[in-house]
């Protein structure tokens, strides 16, 4: 199986920012962490702070033969149509992962422009929400 992680706006800084929210891990710890998991399958990995990179990365995937995506959008979760557009244009499976439990944050943080067009969200386990929605691609 070929499982893409995108990691969006502000993600390359885990383990530098609100530690007592993401972790004190960096976001390459936590991919290695990931693919160790996955040893058999293949991870592919990608972060931009982009909105237009993550919409390209996206678009590509069926064409490189990824068979479910890992997104964490990060803010982008919550307003980015484009970024849901891009999503909606593909066959490709999407899982909307955050961290943090966004439902216990900030009112904002609890509503998502993406989730309507993903095959589920998983939130609040920390690193193990990556973990999580991609098993959702093994059922």
């Amino acid at each position: 199986m070929k499982i893409l992680f995108i990691n969006g706006v502000n993600l390359n800084m885990t383990g530098v920012r609100e530690k007592g929210v993401y972790g004190v891990q960096s976001l390459d710890e936590i991919n290695s962490e990931i693919a160790a998991y996955f040893k058999g399958d293949e991870c592919l990995f990608f972060q931009s702070n982009c909105e237009g990179d993550i919409c390209s990365r996206i678009q590509s995937s069926k064409e490189e033969g990824i068979d479910g995506i890992v997104l964490n959008a990060g803010a982008y979760t919550h307003y980015s149509y484009a970024i849901r557009d891009a999503i909606a244009s593909v066959s490709v499976p999407v899982v909307e992962v955050h961290m943090s439990n966004v439902h216990a944050r900030e009112e904002f943080r609890s509503k998502s422009v993406l989730s309507e067009v993903c095959k589920g969200v998983i939130c609040g386990f920390g690193k193990n929400s990556y973990i999580l929605a991609a098993q959702s691609f093994k059922l």
